[in-house]
């Protein structure tokens, strides 16, 4: 089990926060890792495997014709990808990744090629998601090499917004979770 994950849950299940995650290139791997943390159920709402360019639109709502002129392997669909799954499960954060792991170039992107995004909660001063970001990634090594750093990173990222976005009360709550006073 990765402990990335189980510090995802760990702090989701502090704030009463869920999760979402939409997949592409990783195939199923970010949720694996996800239940694999124990607890993971309270936090974790579910996942969509949208391996087919098609399902982008038809299940996460990725504009069309955005798929028609760059293609899968694009930020902005990662993005959308993020922002549909949330929507979609009815989870406060959305994660997506979506790339070319190998072996060949996927429209028009060399292998390596990774956008991962996060999706988060509007804040209440705000008519734009609080936690939304796109990372874009260019990763060497072989296909599994590839997917699991895909992984890894996704992962990274949500914890990197979850930590800038912690209030004080949260803070407290780890600080006596972890002996702290």
């Amino acid at each position: 089990m990765n402990s990335a994950a189980a510090e995802l849950v760990r702090l989701l299940t502090v704030r009463g926060e869920t999760l979402a995650v939409a997949e592409s290139l990783t195939g199923g791997l970010v949720a694996a890792e996800i239940t694999a943390a124990p607890g993971a159920s309270k936090a974790f709402r579910g996942s969509v495997t949208a391996y087919a360019t098609e399902l982008k639109h038809e299940l996460l709502g990725v504009d069309a014709t955005l798929l028609a002129q760059r293609g899968a392997v694009d930020p902005q669909v990662a993005a959308q990808m993020a922002a549909g799954v949330r929507k979609a499960l009815g989870a406060d954060w959305g994660l997506a990744t979506t790339g070319v792991a190998g072996p060949e170039p996927q429209d028009g992107q060399p292998v390596g090629t990774v956008f991962i995004a996060v999706d988060g909660p509007f804040t209440a001063d705000s008519t734009a998601t609080g936690g939304g970001k796109v990372a874009s990634l260019r990763l060497n090594g072989q296909r599994a090499e590839i997917r699991m750093e895909s992984v890894r990173s996704v992962l990274a990222l949500l914890l990197q917004q979850l930590a800038s976005e912690q209030t004080g009360n949260e803070r407290a709550q780890d600080t006596e979770q972890n002996g702290g006073f």
